[in-house]
């Protein structure tokens, strides 16, 4: 089965090879995957083209289309502990992780779309012309390609799926090839669900697989959560092939701002969670730190003894804290720009090293005397590292929000203050598509998700993806003709 694709409801042989997916808490290969050829994905394209229209799915009624999200959902909750154990040998993350955060919310996401079903609607509008009725209809996009990514490659599935199948589309969907084992096991339960064929296609594979979707001529709309490197690379090949549509959740550089009259006890406990939170795979990962200066020491201090207490080790011991980070080619990434960090001044507090132990750990990172234009405030480093800079006093708070502003990209970012005022004018001046005031960033199913400038276009979640995967259809009559 591993090395099998699933297309128009049936598993099929891979005819681009295949490719093993290993465990990034022992190095040891896992299984090993198919990996789709162009024809392959040619394949899944066209039987979700077919089935986009069929009776079997076009002709269901609203409520049949939520029943099926709903035993989607209960079959995930039911193998619940199953998914959390292949997530976390897969990816790395704990398991209480896997448990409560992956898994559990990929089973509120399907139940939240699947209450959407029957509420999806459109509006009449008042227009200008005599003996004219207007109305608006929301219909689904067509096929729709999903490209998922290694960090939270269930959930984030989820994200994509419920909204884009509670609004009557087809899809094809293209995880990670980094982690693709619960994605393979959440499209076994589609077909349990009794999802008609076609509905559901899955090709796994690298990124020449979703490079071939991002330029298909058949793909009506390409939802994308990774890199902003990537994420280019799409918008080009859609530019030039069909001018699909596209949602795209990016990269991130998320600020944290711990004002001069914060509680730092709580901003110490919120910011590591929010800054090691899956070994800080996280796009919106607190990594970039602001601090009173007279509140600096004590802030780095309590940071320092927080995170070296945490417990590291394989994400299948319920002890661990911290588990691995995804691969040696990440980790590699990791070193990289903690070395860059040391070269260009940063003074090391705490960690910068690898864990050595089988797998690919890496201990959690403090640097202070960190500038505004190291690269280490600058890039994207999307493993557990904190650089931690000051400012004055609150009467620098204009150019404290110039600072944070000054980055490329804009998903989140997090205040600490007690004072409302403080919270207000920075949650106003801060360039982010989330801000979250005395709390790290998190995401929930009810409010949209997705950032400013680099870091991505268009919403996740909430009403917000029901929008992202219907297409507004005006509708006119002229009653007095």
């Amino acid at each position: 089965m591993a090395t099998r694709l699933f297309i128009d409801g049936e598993w099929t042989g891979a005819s681009g090879g295949s490719f093993a997916t290993v465990d990034p808490a022992s190095a040891q290969v896992i299984d090993e995957v198919g990996s789709a050829s162009r024809s392959d994905v040619d394949a899944a394209v066209g039987a979700a083209r077919r089935a986009l229209d069929a009776p079997e799915w076009a002709g269901l009624l609203p409520v049949q289309r939520a029943a099926l999200l709903f035993r989607l959902a209960d079959l995930i909750e039911q193998n619940s502990e199953e998914i959390a154990r292949l997530e976390t040998r897969d990816q790395g993350q704990p398991i209480g992780m896997s448990r409560q955060v992956s898994v559990a919310g990929a089973v509120e996401h399907f139940r939240y779309y699947a209450g959407w079903v029957t509420k999806i609607q459109g509006t009449t509008n008042p227009v200008s012309f005599p003996d004219t009725f207007h109305y608006t209809r929301r219909e689904p996009i067509g096929v729709n390609a999903l490209v998922t990514p290694w960090n939270f490659p269930l959930m984030i599935l989820a994200w994509k799926l419920a909204p884009a199948l509670a609004t009557g589309n087809t899809v094809v969907i293209k995880p990670s090839e980094v982690t693709p084992l619960t994605t393979i096991r959440l499209i076994e339960l589609t077909r349990e669900a009794g999802f008609p064929r076609g509905v559901v296609n899955l090709v796994t594979g690298e990124g020449d697989v979703g490079a071939m979707l991002s330029a298909h001529m058949d793909v009506d709309h390409l939802s994308y959560t990774g890199s902003t490197a990537v994420g280019k690379m799409i918008t080009k090949a859609s530019a030039e092939s069909n001018l699909k549509r596209l949602t795209l959740e990016l990269g991130g550089k998320a600020p944290s701002i711990i004002a001069g009259d914060a509680d730092i006890d709580a901003a110490v406990s919120g910011n590591i969670l929010g800054s090691t939170h899956n070994s800080g795979q996280v796009c919106a990962a607190c990594t970039r730190f602001y601090v009173d200066r007279k509140r600096e020491q004590e802030f780095v201090d309590k940071m320092a003894a927080g995170v070296s207490e945490l417990a590291i080790g394989p994400g299948l011991d319920e002890s661990t804290q911290l588990g691995p980070l995804v691969s040696d080619k990440h980790r590699r990434h990791v070193e990289r720009l903690v070395g860059t960090g040391r070269d260009e001044g940063a003074e090391l507090v705490v960690g910068g090293t690898r864990v050595h132990r089988d797998g690919y750990f890496f201990a959690p990172t403090i640097f202070t005397g960190v500038t505004d234009q190291m690269t280490i405030m600058r890039e994207e480093i999307f493993g557990p590292v904190l650089s931690v800079t000051t400012y004055a006093d609150d009467d620098e708070l204009a150019a404290l929000i110039a600072r944070a502003n000054d980055t490329e990209y804009g998903l989140a970012a997090s205040v600490w203050t007690r004072d409302i005022q403080t919270a207000q004018r920075l949650t106003s001046g801060i360039k982010a598509g989330g801000v979250f005031v005395n709390m790290p960033p998190i995401p929930d199913m009810a409010a949209p998700w997705g950032g400013y400038k680099a870091s991505g276009w268009g919403r996740e979640m909430g009403p917000w993806a029901i929008d992202a995967y219907t297409e507004v259809k005006s509708v006119w009559v002229n009653y007095g003709y």
